[in-house]
């Protein structure tokens, strides 16, 4: 598909979005009702496939092992080129993986965890190089955050992520604002996507006015560069290895634009595996965000406070009074500490065992907020013990540009 259809499509995308009013972008997530984005509808808008059964058994196969469970539960709902990179593997052929973290806050929350996790699971489970991108130059031109806290906030994220247990042998995490001066090719493949987007097209995908200032339409080839292979020399040398890019749905855009790209400039197209939005503890309208600390729940916070803002912030989908509730059951569609289960519960039987009783009216709306909390405070609080370990020597090794170890 030309780019210029890309960018009518994805006018066209945000002109239904806006009449269904459903949004979404890279910069703001919005649905039209408590149970969220519609991603049914959403992948039709994208032209992206559904995660569906074939595809979790051909995953399944070629990986060795059952799925994660937030591709088993459809959180991770949505692909591109899936398929095709699994046949390449069955044939021999190697890839790797692309994912990234864009540093606006002290701390990550929950919902920032969803895309690494699924990203380690793929990560082990075909013995794969791995790059993370911190997109501080981005922070720095849409938050309006100065270079230098944009550094502070890149190297404070990085711990978190490094807290969830990378393999430092087989990943790279690298700050934009510091590699593109390390890798004189990082630049040039910029420069090489951008010669291929006009200006006309960069607005048409992203939306982009005429008051947005330059940094803003030049940034959308600095996220796209490192689906490129040849970005990262001191890993891959000159090959042109395909990628694969577990992200949220609301980044796709700039996978689209890189996707028309990349086989312009000789490399395969970048696959992508997307995952549903982490609701804000207000409801699935939205996502969490870190810049409102009662939307979400970080991986600062302590037992107390995990605690209380469930039990005071967190959507309900129970009933008004404990009568009704008991008669019609509770809605789990759209109760936000369900949902907290559905992404972090690992047990299915007892996800299962908890839908059910709250669906009849058996379990009570402070009874599943308790389980919400229960299961939450020590996944955070191991968390904080792991990332207490990371000292200044770690995270250089982990963001020091070398060879890595891998099949």
């Amino acid at each position: 598909m030309a780019t210029e259809d890309i960018a009518k499509s994805l006018e066209d995308s945000n002109l239904e979005s806006e009449t269904k009013e459903d949004i979404v972008t890279p910069w703001d997530v919005a649905g039209a009702d408590d149970t969220g984005i519609d991603y049914d509808k959403l992948i039709k808008r994208f032209g992206s496939s559904k995660v569906d059964n074939e595809v979790i058994a051909k995953l399944e196969k070629v990986a060795g092992k059952p799925v994660h469970h937030l591709i088993r539960r459809g959180i991770f709902f949505s692909h591109r080129d899936l398929f095709t990179l699994l046949n390449l593997w069955e044939q021999g052929k190697r890839f790797y993986l692309y994912t990234g973290r864009g540093p606006s806050s002290e701390s990550m929350h929950l919902g920032h965890l969803i895309p690494f996790v699924v990203t380690k699971w793929l990560q082990e489970a075909f013995d794969i190089p791995l790059v993370i991108q911190m997109t501080d130059d981005e922070k720095a031109l849409w938050k309006n955050i100065e270079i230098e806290e944009a550094l502070r906030l890149t190297k404070e994220n990085v711990k978190d992520i490094i807290a969830m247990g990378f393999d430092p042998s087989k990943t790279f995490i690298f700050s934009s604002l510091t590699y593109m001066g390390q890798c004189p090719e990082y630049y040039r493949n910029v420069i090489r996507i951008q010669k291929c987007v006009t200006f006309n097209q960069v607005k048409g995908i992203f939306g982009f006015g005429d008051s947005d200032v330059i940094g803003k339409i030049g940034f959308p080839a600095v996220q796209a560069a490192p689906a490129l292979s040849s970005t990262f020399p001191h890993i891959f040398g000159k090959e042109k290895v395909p990628v694969l890019i577990p992200c949220a749905i609301d980044q796709d855009p700039y996978f689209r634009m890189t996707r028309d790209v990349a086989p312009r400039l000789g490399f395969p197209k970048p696959a992508l595996l997307h995952s549903t939005f982490f609701p804000a503890l207000q409801g699935a309208k939205t996502k969490m965000s870190a810049s409102d600390l009662n939307s979400a729940i970080f991986l600062t916070d302590t037992p107390k406070q995990i605690k209380t803002k469930i039990n005071k912030h967190a959507f309900s989908g129970g009933r008004v009074t404990v009568e009704e509730h008991r008669e019609f059951g509770g809605n789990t569609d759209i109760d936000v500490p369900y949902q907290l289960l559905r992404f972090f519960l690992e047990d299915d039987p007892e996800l299962e065992k908890i839908r059910i009783a709250y669906s009849s009216g058996e379990m009570l709306s402070g009874e599943i907020k308790k389980l919400a909390i229960e299961c939450l405070q020590p996944i955070v609080a191991k968390h904080q013990e792991s990332r207490k370990s990371i000292t200044e020597d770690v995270l250089e090794l982990f963001m020091t540009p070398r060879k890595l170890n891998f099949k």
